[in-house]
């Protein structure tokens, strides 16, 4: 710990100059949160983070998430502190192909644990962090996995919905090595918090299991001893509210809510660099300041090689714990399944085939967690609860996660887990209620994640639970997400095609959007090539076809009846149960699955029409849906809508013809 007061002044003030340095280059950004927030980040880094910069990807290091996206600069002022960013990095910030973005970027910037901005999902991701490190030290032993995770979170964050549902969950399940800073300056953007917030956060907190601990957010002595009671703390999560002023330090924008984001005047910045004792240079940073904010770091370096060197003696002595850690860092690419065999012509719904290859995997995959958000029986997860145990803070070697009706928070969650790395993590809810979680699915997508979203109920079928139930425009709202996977599987077999696919994923999300009702289950060989997006099923007799039926799910069973009932034609049916994965076949292959001098080509798809295009042309040759549902039986329900095989048929021969 540092005993030099002068000298740790003197850094929270260099630091603050090298924020406003920045933000005013870019002529972009936030400086007063991340001045406000200075002295916590200084003290975090400087005395406790156990963060080795020669190795940012280390396992079992100390995690930090920036929750306050938007105080961007302040992280990356610590990264070159630690010696892993430059400062001609900290000059290009907001400039492109910079490795200083606007908001940080887990996949651009090391040391940058997870991308945050959006509000609410960083500390929400901090607690997928946390119960990760719970379930993987329950596992491994706690001189394998044994880190802090901490958060630095803004009035903002605790305005959102998605953080107190997070934060719920954290409290549950008692996870005491999570540590979240509120850097409580009272001001936001549109102005003081007290314009749409009275809320009493420490109340909440405690009464939703936390540790609180209220501290002067400017007083190195009260943070320090603050984060001691907290790391102390292991049965619950600690909040510690700091109250701060936002812009502390600067001449005359203490407390003015114009310094959330914007930059300084060169005025401003000179007067208050005079006012902090800083010189007018900018990007200064003194040698006194950059060696006493490393005194630290050949502790950390020793605590790193110890663990090293005590893993690899581990690895050579014990078979279970090798095989196991084997499996932590193995590539998703290298995994292997058991699948369940399925007998073909039989009707299964495709929720329960899910169901039950779940079942079938999980004794051979011990790192696979997750759960439902309160729909286990609709989701089919019961099993997997009853089979692997509910974790929580007296069964940490639990894996399913009963996350209630928290979609949401579910998602930012398994993003948390994702990015801490050893688990592979799933979650399930109905389709309709993807919308709920939307913002999470994308910050998968956009984080690189191979989260497994497993979205059951996924059309009018759903039936008598009406059009508030019955998704229409979530296939293809989830399909314009880039770098998402979404799988929609024809039957049984498919669905394990699918699974096989979102596990193996390395860098991508993957949704499985499955039906309620019964589909016929196909021949097996259609496994590995439903793997590649989209395959012929069933070929005109001498495999030139003069028509091509498209679909995906359940409307591709739709299909093989429809064409039954058109002899006239020489008809090809095409499953199509991913179109990101199709698309990005060789044009050799789509050609040969859609022949371009097949020009007539007629798409189905419970839901709306537009994608579909792509494949057919023409809006007027998919049957889809472009208004919402209705409350009635599923069989109602389809022949009002137009999803039969006769009113298929006559479709195709009205538009052929």
């Amino acid at each position: 710990m540092s005993d030099n007061k002068a000298l740790d002044q003197k850094a929270v003030n260099v630091i603050k100059g090298l924020i406003m340095d920045g933000v005013r280059k870019a002529n972009s950004g936030h400086p007063g949160g991340a001045m406000s927030s200075a002295d916590f980040a200084y003290v975090l880094y400087k005395d406790f983070l156990n963060f080795d910069p020669n190795d940012v990807e280390w396992f079992n290091r100390d995690r930090f998430v920036l929750s306050a996206g938007h105080e961007s600069m302040l992280l990356y002022v610590m990264l070159h502190l630690c010696g892993v960013l430059t400062m001609d990095d900290l000059k290009n910030f907001r400039q492109m192909g910079s490795r200083t973005p606007g908001h940080p970027e887990n996949y651009e910037t090391p040391g940058v644990e997870a991308t945050t901005g959006p509000l609410g999902q960083g500390a929400s991701m901090a607690v997928g962090m946390a119960a990760a490190e719970a379930m993987l030290r329950e596992r491994l032993g706690d001189d394998v996995c044994s880190h802090y995770t901490y958060a630095l979170s803004s009035d903002g964050d605790f305005q959102t919905p998605v953080w107190l549902g997070a934060a719920a969950l954290a409290g549950l399940w008692g996870l005491g090595r999570l540590i979240v800073y509120y850097d409580s300056n009272k001001v936001q953007l549109a102005g003081p918090t007290s314009l749409c917030d009275e809320a009493d956060h420490a109340k909440i907190f405690k009464g939703m299991g936390w540790h609180v601990v209220e501290v002067d957010g400017h007083d190195h002595k009260e943070l320090r001893k603050a984060i001691k009671k907290a790391q102390e703390k292991t049965d619950k999560p600690t909040l510690i509210i700091g109250h701060t002023t936002i812009a502390k330090g600067s001449c005359t924008m203490e407390g003015d809510c114009g310094s959330h984001g914007a930059p300084f005047s060169e005025e401003e910045i000179a007067k208050t660099k005079e006012c902090l004792g800083l010189p007018a240079e900018s990007f200064y940073l003194p040698n006194d300041v950059a060696e006493h904010f490393k005194a630290r770091f050949p502790e950390v370096e020793k605590l790193h090689a110890d663990w090293t060197a005590n893993l690899d003696k581990r690895v050579g002595a014990d078979e279970a714990f090798t095989d196991l850690w084997r499996q932590v860092k193995r590539g998703p690419a290298n995994r292997t399944f058991n699948w369940p065999e399925f007998e073909a012509g039989a009707s299964m719904a495709t929720r329960k085939a899910w169901g039950a290859a779940l079942n079938a995997v999980t004794p051979d995959f011990p790192l696979l967690v997750g759960g439902s958000a309160d729909l286990d029986p609709s989701n089919q997860t019961v099993q997997f609860r009853d089979n692997t145990g509910i974790f929580g803070k007296d069964n940490r070697m639990g894996r399913s996660l009963c996350f209630g009706v928290r979609e949401f928070p579910m998602a930012a969650v398994l993003n948390g887990i994702a990015l801490h790395g050893g688990l592979t993590p799933f979650g399930a809810t109905f389709l309709i209620f993807s919308d709920y979680a939307r913002n999470a699915l994308r910050m998968s997508a956009l984080q690189r994640l191979p989260v497994t979203y497993i979205f059951t109920h996924d059309s009018f079928y759903v039936g008598e639970d009406g059009p508030t139930h019955q998704p229409v425009e979530q296939p293809s709202s989830l399909r314009l997400i880039p770098n998402m996977l979404v799988l929609r599987p024809a039957d049984a077999v498919e669905t394990c095609a699918c699974l096989e696919t979102a596990f193996t994923q390395k860098d991508r999300p993957s949704c499985l959007l499955l039906t309620r009702q019964g589909l016929p289950v196909l021949d097996a060989d259609v496994f590995e090539k439903a793997k590649k997006g989209g395959y012929t099923l069933k070929d005109a007799d001498d495999g030139k076809p003069d028509c091509i039926l498209i679909a995906a799910g359940s409307e591709v069973s739709l299909c093989l009846q429809a064409a039954d009932l058109l002899p006239e034609f020489k008809i090809r049916v095409v499953s199509i149960p991913c179109m990101e994965l199709f698309d990005a076949q060789p044009k050799e292959y789509k050609d040969s699955v859609l022949p371009p001098d097949v020009s007539f080509r007629f798409a189905a798809e419970a839901g709306r029409p537009e994608l579909w295009c792509k494949y057919t042309g023409c809006i007027d040759n998919v049957l889809g849906m472009t208004g919402f549902g209705a409350s009635a039986p599923a069989g109602e329900l389809a022949q009002k809508y137009g999803f039969t095989p006769e009113n298929l048929a006559e479709l195709v021969r009205s538009r052929k013809s």
